[in-house]
């Protein structure tokens, strides 16, 4: 097994084994905020490059990634 290997097995068992607090972390105030500051700079930016033609399906697109991490 090389090094990589080992890394990810190392990643993996402190998943499993931290699992509860790693849920809880991505479901804090500090979390949201942070979520809400990067994906509103995405949307943004894709906004931006598309011209705005495809606005309507970047925010559904950002509002679902926002349910998943945070708060709110």
């Amino acid at each position: 097994m090389g090094a990589l290997d080992d890394a990810a097995k190392q990643a993996g068992d402190f998943i499993n084994d931290n699992k509860d607090e790693i849920n809880a972390a991505l479901k804090s105030e500090q979390a949201e905020g942070i979520s809400d500051s990067v994906l509103d700079g995405v949307a943004d930016f894709a906004k931006k490059v598309t011209g705005g033609k495809f606005d309507e399906h970047i925010d559904n697109a950002r509002d679902a990634a926002d349910g998943a991490v945070g708060n709110e």
